[in-house]
């Protein structure tokens, strides 16, 4: 069986190869593992480092590394899509999309494996998802004997009548509340293990959306083709959250109001889509700088990277 691990990285290599250094212990039983980082055409030093680090890796037989270098800044969705087709090309059987400010626990693969074997349907999954110690949202909150425990995912759930995905037990110190495999309403990218058969069944991460909201549409494709997204709690990552876009920030602002109207727009019941109308107006005129050039940028159809600077 051959899975492989795709990570994007743009800029932040120093990210990406603590990320390689956890996938590295991950262990492996019965299976192959590949690791392929793509860069989105980082200006810095990404190259060389991150070479270094995956030449560390080579030459052993249940897992080598490979990095591809795209020619510009594809964005989440496409530059890893990128990656998945290699792995799809290269015989995946399945394909985990890593984001690069994530540790995983050495036991995490496996778990997944377990509980994706006893699914005759399974189309893809997320892990347990812990803050990073020192990530936390509101760090005043908790004992040091609490950091390392605080949940940020533990199954995604969407607010249909205001068109947000909501991870499950968010800030919420683990206490095995949480602790059944489960259906969920999306996985998320931080951490999402496919099957090959649900990809080529619904295809891979929806371009347009350049970042933000493409896992939440992935897995509705993967829902609505008779497919299980699941949330599996054995399996366990710790996330240095918004590292990469920053909650709040102009790029936050625009790919999130663009992307949500696009989302909510094609999926929601139509009394939403009213609403979602009436709200665009509203930030059209009243919104933050980037909100209303999500709005306008919506309207006229300019997806993938849109008008971002």
């Amino acid at each position: 069986m051959k899975i492989f691990i795709i990570i994007l990285n743009w800029n932040r290599a120093q990210d990406t190869i603590k990320c390689l250094s956890s996938v590295r212990k991950l262990k492996i039983i019965n299976y192959i593992l590949r690791i392929v980082v793509v860069d989105n055409a980082s200006k810095d030093n990404s190259i060389e480092l991150i070479n270094e680090s995956i030449k560390s890796i080579k030459g052993t037989k249940s897992i080598k590394g490979i990095l591809i270098r795209n020619k510009e800044n594809l964005g989440y969705a496409a530059g890893n899509n990128v990656g998945i087709k290699y792995a799809l090309g290269k015989g995946a059987d399945y394909v985990m999309v890593l984001n690069n400010d994530v540790r995983v626990h050495p036991a995490s693969m496996i778990r997944i494996i377990e509980a994706a074997k006893k699914q005759s349907n399974f189309g893809a999954a997320s892990p347990k998802i812990y803050f990073e110690k020192g990530f936390e949202f509101h760090k005043e909150r908790y004992k040091k004997t609490d950091l390392g425990k605080v949940i940020w995912y533990a199954g995604g759930e969407i607010d249909w009548n205001n068109v947000y995905g909501k991870p499950r037990g968010v800030d919420e110190i683990d206490i095995g509340q949480y602790e059944k495999v489960s259906e969920t309403d999306f996985a998320t990218g931080t951490c999402i293990f496919m099957s090959r058969k649900a990809l080529e069944k619904v295809g891979l991460f929806n371009e347009k959306y350049f970042m933000y909201y493409e896992d939440t549409d992935l897995s509705l494709r993967i829902k609505k083709t008779g497919f299980k997204v699941l949330f599996i709690p054995e399996a366990i990552v710790w996330h240095k959250v918004a590292q990469s876009s920053g909650i709040g920030s102009d790029l936050n602002d625009y790919f999130t109001t663009r992307n949500r109207l696009y989302f909510g727009l094609k999926y929601a019941r139509l009394r939403t889509r009213f609403a979602l109308y009436r709200e665009s107006l509203r930030m059209l005129f009243r919104g933050r700088k980037w909100q209303s050039r999500g709005v306008i940028d919506f309207y006229f159809g300019r997806f993938g990277k849109g008008s971002w600077k």
